[in-house]
């Protein structure tokens, strides 16, 4: 698993809207312009990311995320003719293996997040690593390069548990490449915690030993 990657943006053919009243063509027409302009926001934000240039390349993913955000789902699905889901059965609403909809919107947003997720690495910005990754598994909880960085970066702040099961849960089922890239990743961060607990037990052990010297002194 590459820490240099990023998500590239595949667009798909943008549907005509549907015919019918202009009320509904303007509607969709506004949509349409505003996921337009989010791709390429985020396009921008790639060619900064590529350029090392990594505080643009976040400015941009982050006029991306404004185009996107708010958009109602049946709204986008319309505004690209395509159809818009029918609401689920009642009795299985609350059920938690039932996947919401994605729309083109989601999609997006999922990849710039995750792009935003790896400016954050690059700079060692462990908590907004942690806050991007969460907001890219918001709209894909199965994305592993996700749970890959918020693993690493679980580590990097000393939250060895966290790191070490979400590592575990992906090894798993990982390919040859991302499993050998997990393991080298649980095993480093392993060794990082045995010397943090060693310096600290080391200072814990001096700290009792001059206490000892003091009340001896008396």
């Amino acid at each position: 698993m590459s820490s240099s990657e990023i998500e590239t943006l595949t667009s798909p053919e943008v549907a005509a809207t549907e015919s019918g009243s202009g009320n509904g063509l303007a509607a969709g027409g506004d949509i349409l312009e505003k996921i337009e302009k989010a791709k390429e926001f985020k396009e921008k934000g790639d060619k900064a990311f590529q350029g090392d240039d990594l505080q643009n390349a976040l400015m941009m993913y982050h006029q991306a995320i404004l185009h996107l955000k708010g958009l109602d789902k049946n709204a986008v699905q319309k505004a690209l003719g395509k159809p818009v889901p029918a609401p689920p059965p009642i009795e299985a609403v609350d059920q938690a293996a039932q996947e919401k909809p994605r729309t083109e919107a989601d999609e997006l947003l999922e990849k710039i997040y995750a792009n935003m997720c790896q400016c954050h690495v690059k700079r060692g910005n462990w908590k907004r690593v942690i806050e991007t990754a969460d907001k890219v598994l918001e709209h894909n909880p199965k994305n592993r390069k996700a749970l890959f960085r918020k693993a690493r970066a679980h580590g990097e702040t000393g939250w060895f548990e966290k790191a070490e099961k979400i590592l575990e849960d992906l090894i798993k089922d990982a390919e040859a490449q991302e499993k050998e890239a997990c393991q080298a990743e649980l095993a480093r961060l392993r060794e990082k915690e045995k010397k943090l607990t060693a310096a600290h037990d080391a200072k814990m052990k001096g700290f009792l030993n001059k206490e000892k010297v003091n009340l001896s002194a008396d």
